[in-house]
């Protein structure tokens, strides 16, 4: 099973995006998806914005994973 994290996008630069996941920073690629923005809110996996999410579905997966987080 492959899981993603969501994460808000802090800005863009040639093909790469600054992200913010839960307060951890990092840089990853922007290729697949065409016009990201600042502030959008996107699906991570294995270094790449995989996908669009709204702010809805990033709010959601944080609570999932934190509740997955507490059973462990």
């Amino acid at each position: 099973m492959c899981v993603g994290l969501p994460a808000r996008v802090v800005s863009i630069k040639e093909g790469t995006a600054l992200v913010d996941a839960s307060g951890a920073k990092r840089e990853v690629s922007a290729e697949l998806l065409d016009q990201l923005d600042p502030g959008d809110y996107v699906m991570v996996h294995a270094g790449a914005a995989i996908a669009r999410i709204t702010a809805d579905d990033e709010e959601e997966t944080d609570a999932l994973l934190d509740d997955i987080s507490f059973e462990a």
